[in-house]
């Protein structure tokens, strides 16, 4: 008796997780356009809930069984526009314009590395340790430009601030960290080994609790200090381990 044929899945696009995806970067784009606009508050939010959609895609194509492989290959794309292109334009708008040329080119240092970032990542999977990303990934990246450009804003239009004049090389700083940081070495904690579905400590659902009404209370500062400490965290994880004589996570995988 022959063996039932193996089925296969018809080709097509699957509409739930590449939904997530087209979201994401529609937020990415319209975050440019509203820096077109002037309004850079709008588009750091963007930013922000492009980088929420992106978390949620590849969650919701896991648990539906919906990958696939154009699904990768769109959220890569979407990814270089919404945590590659829009934070550089939108920070060149906010203020590396008023430096010229060294301002286009952090801008340019910070795009290059997104893409040079997703490129590694993409052609890396399966190589690497899940538990680490190799470099700071590029949500994360986007939401430390988009963090600042959102803090000193708000405090801006609430009159607690008034703009510095050195705030332009303050965002020059920032914004060539992150591209540098996104093609680095350092180990950055993916929290990709957190299963959901575990039992956990109850203290540890009340730590969650504290935790999202410590955001809601000023989600500008304290996003953006979030995300200040994990961009600075894997240098601080890369010195450990050196000191401590252990490998880069990676290196010890081509054991």
């Amino acid at each position: 008796m022959n063996p039932e044929p193996e089925r296969r899945r018809p080709r097509g696009v699957y509409l739930l997780p590449n939904a997530f995806t087209s979201a994401s970067l529609f937020c990415g784009f319209y975050a440019i356009v509203q820096a077109m606009h002037g309004r850079f508050e709008a588009a750091a939010v963007a930013i922000f809930i492009a980088m929420v959609l992106d978390g949620l895609d590849g969650r919701v194509a896991r648990m539906t069984d919906t990958q696939s492989a154009f699904g990768a290959q769109y959220d890569s794309l979407s990814d270089m526009v919404s945590f590659g292109v829009a934070p550089a334009l939108v920070m060149y708008e906010w203020a590396l314009r008023d430096l010229g040329r060294m301002g286009w080119l952090a801008a340019f240092v910070y795009v290059a590395g997104a893409g040079l970032r997703l490129a590694r990542f993409n052609t890396n999977i399966g190589v690497v340790d899940k538990r680490y990303f190799q470099g700071l990934p590029s949500p994360a990246a986007a939401a430390l430009v988009a963090g600042l450009i959102w803090i000193v804003t708000d405090l801006i239009d609430s009159g607690m601030l008034e703009r510095p004049p050195y705030m332009s090389w303050v965002a020059w700083a920032l914004t060539a960290y992150a591209g540098v940081t996104m093609v680095s070495a350092a180990p950055f904690y993916s929290f990709k080994h957190i299963n959901l579905r575990r039992r956990v400590p109850f203290v540890v659902a009340v730590a969650i609790v504290l935790g999202l009404v410590l955001i809601t209370s000023y989600p500008p500062g304290v996003l953006f200090l979030l995300f200040v400490a994990y961009g600075l965290s894997g240098y601080l994880l890369w010195f450990l381990r050196w000191r401590a004589g252990k490998r880069l996570p990676w290196r010890e995988m081509e054991r």
